[in-house]
């Protein structure tokens, strides 16, 4: 999937990827907004700038990103 800069995201599970964290297991479940969704690149196994209502900018795998409607 192809993120945009300002489109609204849900970490809606933990990532299979390796550079998940153990203490980003308290992030699913949050919404946020793509800050940085790494363009240029274009590349699916790239992380993903998202900044999450009241827990600040982090970057996400893909994998564990789902676009919100509205």
């Amino acid at each position: 999937m192809v993120f945009r800069r300002g489109q609204k995201v849900e970490v809606y599970k933990p990532s299979e990827d390796e550079s998940w964290e153990p203490y980003m297991d308290t992030y699913v479940g949050r919404h946020g907004i793509i800050t940085d969704p790494d363009e240029a690149i274009n590349d699916p196994d790239s992380l993903v700038e998202v900044s999450l209502e009241g827990k600040g900018t982090h970057r996400f795998p893909q994998d564990c990103l789902r676009p919100l409607d509205g």
